[in-house]
């Protein structure tokens, strides 16, 4: 299963679209996750246009209009992989023991808000990736996002594309 991984799109503040390399992925996925941070609706509608399965939750630029129609946490199970989604972990200090706690029935927690790729693993065993934004990149050289292979209960690959302007 081919999976690609967005967050903080912040759309149509941040850019007025995604970037051509980030809708082809979309394209080619089957299916899109969405850690939060949209910021219109249109963008929500945008992708479920698109993708044949969304997996997305709202963050805290999001409105009522998005806030209505995502949950806070999403969870899904993906290829057999256990999966769950969420706009913000909190601090990276911690991160790792606090997602331990917080999803000790997830393989996989996909998050978003700081715009800084993340790939880790919790001594629990639970995989933690962010991945950035295609659309604001912040303090990071590139703008980001990732793609995932899943299958057999496994993340088979994670790849992380930056986007050239």
């Amino acid at each position: 299963m081919r999976v690609v991984v967005i967050a903080d799109t912040h759309l149509p503040k941040r850019a007025r679209d995604l970037p051509a390399v980030v809708w082809a992925a979309i394209d080619d996925a089957d299916v899109t996750v969405h850690a939060g941070d949209w910021v219109d609706a249109a963008a929500l509608g945008a992708i479920e246009a698109r993708t044949p399965r969304l997996v997305g939750v709202y963050g805290n630029n999001d409105g009522p209009e998005l806030r209505l129609r995502l949950p806070e946490i999403a969870r899904a199970e993906l290829a057999g992989v256990r999966v769950a989604v969420v706009h913000e972990t909190g601090a990276k200090e911690g991160r790792e023991k606090r997602c331990d706690l917080r999803f000790p029935d997830a393989d996989l927690l996909v998050f978003g808000h700081s715009h800084i790729p993340w790939d880790s693993t919790t001594p629990g065993g639970l995989r933690l990736l962010n991945p950035g934004s295609p659309t604001d990149r912040r303090r990071q050289a590139y703008a980001t996002f990732l793609t995932m292979d899943l299958a057999g209960g496994r993340i088979e690959s994670v790849a992380l594309h930056r986007i050239e302007r």
